[in-house]
């Protein structure tokens, strides 16, 4: 078994960290920091959450525009998002940069590694290295109590959530990312994985890619029993858009009336909320598992 793989089936993490000081980020780099970053600037809305998650309010300099949770950080530098402003990042003096891999331009890497700003990667692909990676921040800026107290909330929700779903049989999903062309979710994306946990079976299983296109044969031969579509204030599908899967009436998704969204804010972000994006999805697949008003974790 996989050390990544014992880590999350024992509670017990992982660490990347390969020194007192020197880490290795999700890229591979390793780097060394003598003492916990003073001011950061993170590159991603997840990562965003990670920090304030483990009280780093005052630390974070700098976020991105959609970086809008918590509260908080609505009121930080912005600095872009897929193609952030190197004048405003370098502006707020970071002593760190956080960032996800594939969104960072090259010239600004460079433009870091110049100026000796240190960059570390943070790239989730499954929940566990969502959970690896708080432990990782935890860390670097010495705040490994509150790490392990953010992980440990989110283990005991995963883990009620998974109990509540592992008894009836697993149903048939498709994640409707878009309609026309149909694209969906498969093997690699963090949402495929989320679907297995919430006691899916996600259709696009076999796609052998993380965002297939589907044609309807395809939809119709796997017939889903339910429809999930993404819902937030950028990645959505419309409930114009929703209504028209009513006309195929084969599908047992549509015979069960089984149309459900989930906050693509929760869903997409890999971090802290996950947990919620999780419970969103398990009461979408297994609506009966749930009593009226239960909160997984918090009956």
């Amino acid at each position: 078994m996989k050390r990544r793989q014992q880590g999350i089936l024992t509670g017990m993490p992982f660490m990347t960290h390969v020194s007192s000081r020197a880490f290795v980020d999700d890229a591979g780099r390793r780097i060394y920091l003598a003492k916990p970053p003073a001011r950061v600037v993170s590159l991603a809305p997840s990562i965003t959450e990670m920090l304030f998650a483990i009280g780093l309010d005052e630390q974070i300099v700098g976020v991105t525009e959609f970086c809008d949770f918590p509260a908080a950080a609505k009121s930080k530098a912005k600095v872009g998002y897929s193609n952030p402003s190197a004048e405003a990042l370098i502006a707020l003096r970071p002593e760190l940069v956080l960032a996800p891999r594939d969104f960072l331009r090259p010239d600004l890497q460079a433009k870091l590694e110049q100026l000796k700003i240190p960059l570390f990667f943070l790239e989730a692909q499954t929940v566990e290295d969502i959970l690896l990676q708080i432990h990782t921040l935890g860390k670097i800026f010495e705040k490994i109590s509150a790490a392990n107290e953010v992980t440990q909330s989110m283990r005991q929700r995963i883990a009620e959530i998974r109990r509540k779903v592992e008894t009836p049989p697993a149903r048939r999903v498709l994640y409707v990312l878009n309609s026309q062309p149909l694209i969906t979710v498969g093997p690699g994306s963090f949402i495929h994985q989320m679907i297995g946990l919430a006691g899916g079976v996600n259709i696009a299983a076999q796609a052998g890619m993380a965002y297939p296109k589907l044609s309807m044969e395809a939809v119709l031969k796997d017939d889903p029993e339910v429809l999930i579509f993404p819902s937030g204030a950028v990645e959505t599908v419309p409930r114009s858009e929703q209504q028209q899967w009513r006309r195929w009436d084969s599908l047992s998704a549509v015979k069960q009336q089984r149309f459900h969204e989930v906050s693509s804010n929760l869903l997409n972000r890999p971090g802290p909320r996950v947990v919620e994006a999780l419970e969103q999805l398990a009461r979408a697949i297994h609506p009966e598992v749930f009593s009226p008003g239960e909160r997984a974790g918090h009956p």
